[in-house]
């Protein structure tokens, strides 16, 4: 009988609970899952292998198949790092105009920059004026919850507005008045859909709000261009962002 591999088990807060789960690096077998799933550029079966591959990595009875988003971006995040390594190499085209032809044509420096991350140092940004409550009227209001990873765009919806329509309902937990609790699970869609038909433009603008502001891996870095000498201060922003 070959011997067994001892393997490290990390330990973690999630984001939107503040509870600690514990982990394992992933193996090879996983590492090949994830790399199908890259090369497939399925967009749901490229999200259902990352769920797939932190529910493997998991330590006790922990699914994360309905954690929010941002908390699936955090986890993946330090999992890549403690299986993979924790600094990632991420390489951009300087953008900045070196030059303004006479016929009003741009010439960009188009250097090559390098920049050494440190994943383990990205951070969750929490908006101080994000809430998850929307006031309709004094006496009206949406409670909302955040989206999952599961939520994909139906490619056979042209209609961008619908899309939006469809987060909206999927996120809604329950909406309230003065005497009443009404959960989004005990409506159908179409209910949903009704009473979102019902607000104003000024109404949804607060429940946009609500996705522009909630909680989002983000980390600011130094862009310094060796070729032009050009410099600012880069945000990065989900998780796509931070395997450049």
């Amino acid at each position: 009988m070959l011997p067994k591999i001892d393997v490290p088990v990390y330990e973690l807060s999630v984001p939107s609970t503040g509870k600690k789960i514990k982990f394992k690096p992933f193996t090879v077998k996983e590492e090949k899952l994830l790399l199908m799933a890259y090369q497939s550029e399925d967009a749901k079966y490229s999200i259902d292998t990352i769920v797939q591959v932190l529910n493997n990595c998991m330590v006790g009875d922990v699914d994360v198949t309905n954690f929010p988003t941002f908390d699936i971006e955090y986890l993946f995040l330090h999992l890549r790092a403690r299986s993979v390594g924790e600094v990632v190499n991420l390489k951009y085209r300087c953008n900045n105009t070196i030059e303004t032809k006479e016929d009003g044509s741009e010439v960009k420096c188009n250097g090559q920059v390098q920049i050494d991350l440190n994943v383990l140092e990205v951070d969750i940004h929490r908006s101080p004026e994000h809430t998850n409550k929307i006031e309709i009227t004094d006496k009206l209001g949406i409670v909302m919850k955040y989206p999952k990873m599961n939520f994909i765009q139906n490619d056979k919806i042209d209609d961008e507005f619908q899309v939006v329509l469809d987060l909206i309902v999927d996120c809604i937990d329950y909406i309230y008045d003065e005497q009443n609790l009404y959960y989004a699970k005990d409506s159908t869609k179409e209910e949903l859909t009704d009473f979102l038909d019902s607000l104003q433009g000024k109404d949804l603008e607060k429940i946009k709000n609500f996705f522009d502001t909630m909680p989002k891996m983000r980390k600011t870095v130094d862009f310094k261009c060796k070729k032009c000498g050009y410099q600012e201060d880069m945000q990065l922003e989900g998780l796509q962002s931070f395997f450049g």
